[in-house]
């Protein structure tokens, strides 16, 4: 049997389902702490697809803190012998991320508002005034085949405009979300997600989401949060997997998603 054929490629979601990401950005940081190589980016790569990811994410920003560009290429030769996961490269590309994407084209590129040295994403793109200075960068991935995500607060005005300078989804930043669940304010956030995440079907964009969702937050985000196609996890999925295994972990996350589909598709 190739060792690289996933045994769980049977318990991928379904077509319609909330597909899951991870983002191994943070495996990467503690490989940069030593000289070693360990952990090993792409080892991960290979047992989280193995437990039924359905791609994987990484943001390689410009000072290499985690994600180097030799990661970037090794992960795109590996995920040759994976044709049903999708490779989702996240970056500014006002900076480093377009040099990636003419490179490797992967299937998605999101767009991300960062300045060099963010300590981590915090925002979404304020159209009114980046639209154009974007505009021909979408066309580009586009031309050579790669999806383009826009990384988006959750403003429901906002997702015609991201439509409009010719992104294909957004990605919904959800941080908001995961600081208010649990407290008295999590159903009126939650509610803005929805209605944003409305907005942008209504204007003809696939939704994706990311940032903070977990283990106890995910289920709920996307029952009520219609249409999200994909969600990207890494901080919370990797801080598990060090007490799980990746393995476990991804089952779980993976479990966390069919429940937002009922009680039966979490047990399918």
């Amino acid at each position: 049997m190739n060792p690289l054929v996933a045994p769980e490629a049977g318990h991928r979601p379904h077509a319609g389902r909330t597909a899951l990401s991870v983002n191994l950005n943070k495996v990467a940081l503690l490989r940069n702490t030593r000289h070693l190589g360990i952990p090993s980016v792409t080892r991960a790569a290979e047992q989280v697809l193995q437990a039924g990811a359905d791609g994987i994410t990484v943001h390689p920003r410009p000072d290499e803190r985690h994600i180097r560009a030799q990661d970037v290429h090794e992960l795109a030769a590996l995920l040759k012998a994976w044709p049903e996961a999708e490779y989702n490269i996240e970056g500014n590309p006002l900076h480093n991320l377009m040099d990636f994407v003419r490179a490797v084209r992967p299937h998605q590129a999101t767009f991300v508002p960062d300045t060099v040295g963010q300590f981590t994403s915090d925002h979404g793109w304020d159209l009114a005034r980046d639209a154009e200075r974007i505009r021909p960068l979408i066309a580009e991935c586009q031309a050579l085949g790669v999806r383009v995500s826009l990384f988006m607060d959750p403003v429901p005005e906002a997702m015609a405009a991201a439509r409009a300078v010719g992104a294909d989804r957004v990605e919904l930043y959800t941080e908001a979300y995961a600081r208010a669940f649990g407290t008295p304010d999590e159903a009126a956030v939650r509610a803005r997600y929805a209605a944003a995440a409305s907005a942008a079907l209504a204007a003809g964009l696939g939704v994706n989401a990311g940032h903070d969702l977990n283990r106890d937050n995910l289920s709920a985000f996307l029952r009520e949060v219609p249409g999200v196609a994909e969600v990207s996890i890494g901080h919370a999925l990797i801080a598990d997997a060090l007490e799980l295994g990746y393995t476990d972990t991804v089952r779980a996350y993976l479990r966390a998603i069919a429940l937002a589909h009922g009680p039966a598709s979490a047990t399918a």
